[in-house]
């Protein structure tokens, strides 16, 4: 994959970046309104009835228009490339039944809305050019232009199938065509079903199988197919609450993302996906240790400057809209235990051997252990003060742990002497200064009170066994304190001053690390019970958002989010499997090449 496109209930493509991921968006509707560019297809009728899917085991999608005269689906799809230079969407209308008038809006503005192209008629439809970007629309209806838009109106019969193709190519490039878009559409179809039947999920429960498989290719869709690496949505400041300026760019990859989800596609029995995943982190990575970002792009960029988009009013008047992320400036400790975990990983999953790997590992211990007492903006990103976060010297001491079981596992050279001596340092000073014992519970940061969601994995990165007084206690605590209306938050924002203000929704993904310590600690029918109730939060296409606001009951912030689809698959893994993610990686396990997945009933 190499871009993705948002499509509205009501046949409206409202978001489209091309050619990757993190380019510009030339429809951006979502941010703005209509005239910042859209595609709609739909029925002309006032009157509509409107039901839609995924074909199983596939990303291409159907909507279904009934009108009093007739009904239609429309198919969308994008052809699998993994060239910059040939990126299409493809769009078909098929009559069902009767006879439906249907009209077509095509509103293209570069530059995130902005950017009026110029148009001109072409024998197969017409062609946009505005500046290095030129998209060309091929169809066989009647166009026309009005108001810096182009229309067609058609009629279509049970039976008939009217085809488009919406297709990029840079502007000093020779245009390109799909030839029938009807054979494109089975290629396309077979590809992903054939992809989801390698999927390793062994479970009677059809819905939870369902889900699974659908998180999977929503991680597949994320993967920016020329180096492997994964975004965290192909959205950008989708707001986590309605009004607020909680605005993000999503649209790239994140370290911290890579050891769950290392462990996801594992599980599910994606090793070439894994592999390509640990390929992109090592190159993304090289360079000094001091150097070591949180995110980078796609390709592995290192400059996301942030900038704000004043033409774009935000979804919902949610301002302001965010292009580039200042958080890849910030230093986060954690993100030195992901790599090290992620790597550890690997070499137990049996992935191909690396010695630059170790090299690179050993290098960036050396470095650890000079920072790791630094203060730093944690696994949140926070805007505001620097803080000695409990989590980030958690993973600190993953990093080293990590390090020596890499060491004794695989006769790798290093002085693990003296690793051990970094780990155990780390986890006194963690014991003695993040831990409260007043209340039984770990903190957020060392010398305050206030929770974060993220000690929930405590247990889960091995620091401390499930059954540990400490665990337990700040399993409570954050069940008292941060979950609302059965959902976790990631922090309370009257209690932390993270530099941004106002509130937010519940982070799903957090929810997801409350049922996977309910399943570390004996708690099964509590995880099943929070993990179905998760289900039930899913779009109707079976996506998740970044969050969940449980007062109006609706998805917030970017969509669809990797790291909530992350969660959903490692917690149906730890509840169907005995040595399910959080134990492989509380025992940093990861299933071999040999090993085959035994599920049976949730445990």
């Amino acid at each position: 994959m190499i871009s993705a496109a948002l499509v509205s209930r009501g046949g409206s493509i409202d978001w489209l970046c091309l050619p990757r991921f993190d380019s510009d968006a030339c429809f951006a509707a979502l941010l703005g309104g209509p005239e910042n560019g859209r595609w709609l297809i739909a029925p002309r009728a006032e009157r509509c009835r409107i039901s839609r899917r995924y074909l199983p085991g596939t990303a291409v999608l159907e909507t279904r228009f009934e009108t009093d005269a007739g009904a239609v689906t429309l198919t969308d799809f994008m052809p699998l490339t993994d060239d910059e230079e040939k990126v299409d969407v493809v769009r078909i209308v098929k009559g069902e039944k009767g006879s439906v008038e249907m009209a077509m809006e095509l509103v293209l503005r570069f530059n995130y809305g902005r950017t009026v192209p110029w148009v001109q008629r072409r024998d197969y439809g017409l062609s946009a050019v505005a500046g290095p970007d030129t998209v060309e629309l091929h169809t066989h209806i009647g166009l026309g232009g009005r108001d810096m838009k182009t229309l067609g109106a058609f009629t279509v019969k049970k039976g008939q199938s009217v085809p488009f193709t919406l297709s990029y190519h840079r502007s000093h490039k020779t245009p390109h065509f799909v030839p029938d878009r009807n054979e494109s559409l089975d290629r396309t179809v077979t590809w992903w079903r054939e992809w989801s039947k390698r999927c390793r999920f062994d479970y009677d429960d059809e819905n939870w199988r369902d889900a699974v498989v659908r998180s999977l290719i929503t991680l597949k869709l994320l993967t920016y197919a020329p180096t492997g690496g994964i975004v965290a949505a192909p959205t950008t400041s989708l707001p986590e609450a309605i009004g607020g300026s909680r605005n993000w760019d999503y649209r790239y990859a994140w370290i911290r993302d890579s050891a769950l989800t290392l462990y996801a596609l594992l599980n599910g029995g994606y090793r070439s996906e894994a592999e390509a995943w640990r390929q992109w982190l090592l190159r993304a990575v090289a360079g000094h240790p001091r150097q070591l970002q949180i995110m980078y792009g796609v390709a592995g960029e290192r400059r996301l400057t942030e900038n704000e988009i004043d033409w774009l009013r935000g979804y919902e008047k949610s301002s302001p809209v965010r292009v580039g992320n200042a958080a890849a400036d910030q230093m986060q400790l954690d993100v030195y235990g992901e790599l090290m975990e992620v790597l550890h990983a690997a070499r137990e999953a049996e992935l191909s051997p690396l010695d630059e790997a170790w090299r690179l590992q050993k290098s960036i211990l050396a470095h650890l252990e000079t920072v790791w007492r630094k203060p730093d903006r944690g696994i949140w990103e926070v805007r505001g003060p620097a803080r000695a976060f409990t989590h980030s010297r958690m993973m600190c001491w993953v990093a080293f742990d990590r390090a020596i079981k890499s060491a004794e596992h695989f006769g790798l050279e290093g002085p693990t002497d003296h690793w051990r001596e970094c780990r155990d340092a780390i986890h006194a000073d963690i014991c003695e200064n993040g831990f409260d014992k007043k209340r039984n519970t770990f903190v957020q940061c060392y010398g305050r009170e206030a929770l974060d969601a993220s000690l929930l994995l405590i247990a889960q990165s091995g620091f401390l066994r499930p059954d540990d007084p400490r665990v337990v206690g700040t399993i409570e605590a954050i069940e008292r304190e941060l979950r609302q209306d059965g959902l976790v938050q990631r922090y309370s924002t009257d209690d932390v001053d993270d530099g941004v203000g106002g509130r937010e929704g519940a982070f799903l993904a957090c929810s997801f690390w409350l049922a996977d310590a309910y399943v570390l600690v004996g708690r099964i029918d509590d995880a099943a019970e929070l993990f179905e109730n998760l289900l039930a939060l899913r779009n109707d296409l079976g996506l998740l958002a970044e969050e969940y606001d449980t007062v109006s009951k609706r998805l917030l912030g970017n969509f669809p989010q990797a790291f909530s689809h992350i969660g959903l698959v490692n917690t149906a893994y730890n509840l169907i499997d005995a040595h399910g993610p959080a134990q492989q990686r509380s025992e940093s396990d990861a299933p071999t090449a040999q090993e085959t997945a035994k599920h049976g009933e949730p445990r």
